[in-house]
């Protein structure tokens, strides 16, 4: 059965909603208010989660939020997820022809590690790192 084109909209604006929640919930020990953190309209071009430039002081990312009935990376994920165990995170590195290595990591996951930087800089400690990230990033030569 076809979901209509109100259900899906009103599914990925949901989807949406909880990524800036988290987002918000993430920086707000910073002073990140609602305001810098907005969801946009569906349909607008651009990223889906407006960050405001103090926002994007302590997290520099463009966010893209995608909710299907399902993708085919998710039988990928299921590998990763069932071939960690209680001391590990599923992380799974994909790759296809010509197209740049992605990470990917749970939203959980992600926000854990954004927090661990947003702290790392909060304390001080290895600040010159901490502050050209996403910069220290290292670019993967091999795409072909």
């Amino acid at each position: 059965m076809k979901i209509s084109t109100a259900s899906a909209k009103s599914k990925g604006r949901l989807f949406q909603n909880l990524v800036r929640d988290r987002i918000l919930k993430l920086l707000a020990p910073y002073g990140v208010v609602e305001k810098d953190v907005k969801s946009t309209s569906m349909g607008v071009s651009g990223v889906d989660i407006q960050l405001s430039p103090f926002a994007e002081r302590f997290l520099p990312i463009a966010a893209e939020c995608k909710s299907h009935k399902s993708m085919a990376i998710y039988k990928l994920w299921e590998q990763a997820v069932s071939n960690s165990d209680k001391d590990t995170k599923p992380v799974l590195f994909i790759k296809a022809n010509h197209k740049e290595p992605l990470a990917i990591l749970s939203l959980d996951d992600y926000m854990a590690l954004e927090q661990y930087r947003l702290i790392c800089l909060r304390l001080g400690k290895h600040k010159s790192s901490c502050n050209n990230y996403p910069k220290t990033l290292l670019s993967y030569e091999g795409v072909d």
